[in-house]
């Protein structure tokens, strides 16, 4: 899945791309709309904490560096004198669990309450009325819902999470 991100000037406009997307077999949960606060969506798919904060990278960093830290923690406490080799093993995954366990509850922690990133580009044009949608589709079909997007809106502009090349061809 990739996700496309592509503002919207209204929200008539919206329901209709919203609603091409649901013919096109998007589903629902897929689909996101962020608007600026009080705006009414009326029936459009809004955006929920997971997609307007950096919730899920920041546990994914927390996992990482949590891990890394029990991990490392392990090793000192094998190499102190009272630890056995015949417990070396045991010491080691459970400080790397226990490490990765307490990074990834404190970088959910510190990810709700930061916004997306990847949203903050956009955050002056949704303050001045436009509207955000984040649609997740498959990947081989990209060119064909920017296409239906491109039918309601020509000049719209999209946006995506990851590059159309692979980094090592």
């Amino acid at each position: 899945m990739r996700r496309i991100y592509f503002l919207v000037p209204e929200i008539a406009t919206t329901k209709k791309i919203v609603d091409d997307l649901l013919l096109a077999r998007i589903e629902e949960r897929h689909i996101h709309v962020i608007a600026k606060r009080d705006t009414p969506l009326e029936d459009l798919p809004e955006a929920n904490l997971l997609q307007k904060t950096d919730f899920i990278p920041a546990v994914q960093q927390g996992v990482a560096l949590g891990g890394a830290t029990g991990l490392l923690a392990g090793l000192v406490a094998v190499a102190l004198p009272p630890a056995s080799t015949v417990i070396a093993g045991g010491i080691l995954l459970a400080t790397t669990l226990a490490g990765a366990s307490i990074g990834s509850w404190v970088g959910g922690m510190i990810g709700m309450t930061l916004g997306n990133r990847r949203i903050k580009e956009f955050e002056d044009k949704i303050e001045a009325g436009k509207l955000l949608v984040l649609a997740d589709v498959p990947k081989d079909r990209v060119d064909e819902i920017e296409d239906r997007i491109r039918l309601h809106l020509p000049q719209v502009e999209v946006m995506q999470t990851e590059p159309r090349i692979p980094a090592f061809p």
